[in-house]
């Protein structure tokens, strides 16, 4: 199994890089979904504090590493995997223990306009809290918790998002054709 993961502060454009790999026609596992499908199947209401409170839970009783497992349930080791929203080093470290190769790439967005990002997209568990620049702060504070800065360390590449949209797919399509080669 080849797993080419993607590591970034929130709106970063992981979830932009993930849609190039679908459109390349690379499966692409998110692991947010892994939360929001627990808190939906505990009833929750799908806001940022309850998919910080299952993460955390689930980090906590399942292991470091609980997401990541949960997201290759079932999937086949003969294929290449895109996984969008790594956030740990416990993460990264499962990841490389078991896939024959795996590519860890940091998207990097300046703060300010991962702000602006995120005010644009609507998401419901972006802002449900007042401020957002505010809640941002807290979020990003929560991700470094759970250990982003040494999944963000461990990245072998970066890709700037720093630039137009179309620029910015192209950035990924590139480095996604040249990692599925090697």
């Amino acid at each position: 199994m080849r797993i080419i993961g993607f590591v970034g502060m929130p709106g970063s454009g992981k979830s932009v890089a993930s849609d190039v790999a679908r459109e390349m026609g690379i499966r692409v596992v998110v692991m947010g979904d892994v939360v929001r499908a627990e808190a939906r199947r505990r009833g929750l209401e799908p806001t940022d504090a309850n998919h910080g409170m299952v993460g955390d839970e689930l980090r906590r009783s399942e292991g470091e590493d609980a997401i990541a497992r949960r997201c290759l349930e079932g999937l086949s080791r003969d294929e290449t995997i895109v996984v969008d929203g790594i956030r740990s080093g416990a993460e990264v470290e499962y990841f490389r223990s078991v896939a024959d190769r795996f590519h860890l790439i940091e998207i990097f967005t300046p703060p300010e306009q991962r702000l602006r990002r995120i005010a644009a997209r609507g998401r419901s568990d972006d802002n449900n809290c007042g401020d957002l620049s505010e809640a941002l702060e807290r979020r990003d504070a929560r991700e470094l918790g759970w250990g982003m800065g040494e999944a963000i360390a461990a990245a072998g590449m970066r890709i700037c998002n720093d630039c137009t949209l179309d620029e910015f797919r192209e950035r990924i399509r590139v480095v996604l054709e040249e990692l599925c080669r090697s």
